[in-house]
């Protein structure tokens, strides 16, 4: 597994990271415990050191998960968590169940989140401490000075956002330097090219690409007749409608072409396309399965020339994805 740098902070992980969000939540139930443990442990086997998680993941479950498997192993591996969320006992505190999403990056629950953290991580420091979407009440300012006092506690080690505005992060990195923006970023999701990335160089700060493979969908594997457990958010995507997934077909297709003709899967060319757009890029797609695990690790071998990249950002070009990304709701929290 090759290694890449996010940005100028030093912090070194692998190419590509592992989202284990949907090992605990989101997609679908809960999947098997000591199932997910074993295979967090072969992704460091195979190289992988970059591990991302959060409170609200569950909640708590997702880290708890990724504490006791990267136990043994914690001085190989980068694990990120995030805080942001105000998170009440029964209620779906990131809104992907229709209610309003309790945010709250108040100082002192910051704190709260990172001791709590700590604990369910069996760590000492946690590596990378993202805010995961920006409180509109609370000063970033205020935000990234409780983290760099957590820093110089030694509690944190670097400082990120996630789905972040660019002013938000300049103010954010004069405070205390920002290491990685965690964004969605993908071939049917390309909005951070026209102001994030260019912030993002400019500042020396990495982008972190979740939803590496649109969640499931630049694999090939979904189409407009496939179903989805009623625990699954995707239900609530309207990207995700039968609709929109049948219109959004013809960019899988391109996806599959081009796979076809390197010998490779859809999701390795996805995978290999965001690599090949900037070296401080770390996608960090999710996955339960081990074999989609040695797919994905696959795409860092694939080398896309600059002919390859122009054909697939001119086909690109001439498709419209349908469907927004997320409710109404949900979209207003991001690039804040």
């Amino acid at each position: 597994m090759q290694k890449r740098k996010l940005g100028n902070s030093g912090l070194e992980v692998s190419a590509l990271g592992l989202g284990c969000m949907g090992m605990s939540f989101s997609y679908g139930p809960p999947k098997d415990k000591q199932e997910m443990i074993t295979l967090l442990r072969t992704a460091v086997e195979r190289g992988v050191t970059f591990f991302d998680t959060a409170e609200v993941y569950g909640p708590f479950t997702n880290e708890e998960l990724v504490g006791e498997a990267l136990a043994p192993v914690r001085n190989r591996v980068v694990i990120a968590t995030k805080f942001g969320f105000d998170i009440a006992p029964g209620k779906d505190p990131r809104g992907m169940k229709g209610a309003t999403p309790a945010l709250n990056s108040r100082p002192e629950h910051i704190r709260e989140v990172a001791e709590a953290s700590l604990k369910r991580l069996k760590i000492d420091a946690i590596d990378l401490f993202y805010q995961h979407r920006v409180d509109p009440d609370v000063p970033i300012e205020e935000v990234a000075g409780a983290v760099k006092q957590l820093i110089q506690e030694g509690k944190v080690k670097h400082f990120g956002l996630s789905e972040a505005g660019v002013q938000t992060i300049r103010r954010a990195h004069a405070v205390q330097p920002v290491t990685a923006l965690q964004n969605e970023y993908s071939l049917w999701w390309r909005r951070p090219e026209a102001e994030i990335l260019p912030t993002l160089e400019e500042l020396g700060i990495g982008l972190v690409a979740y939803s590496p493979l649109g969640k499931g969908f630049l694999t090939g594997k979904i189409d407009a007749s496939t179903t989805f457990d009623s625990t699954d958010f995707r239900t609530t995507l309207p990207r995700f409608t039968p609709e929109a997934r049948q219109a959004n077909q013809a960019l899988v297709d391109l996806l599959g072409e081009i796979a076809a003709q390197k010998k490779a899967t859809p999701a390795q060319i996805a995978l290999a396309w965001l690599l090949a757009q900037k070296p401080w890029i770390v996608p960090i797609p999710g996955t339960t399965k081990l074999e989609r695990l040695d797919e994905n690790n696959g795409a860092v071998d694939i080398i896309l020339s600059a002919d390859d990249l122009r054909q697939i950002d001119s086909a690109a070009a001439k498709i419209h994805v349908q469907g927004d990304r997320y409710p109404e709701m949900l979209e207003k929290l991001t690039n804040q």
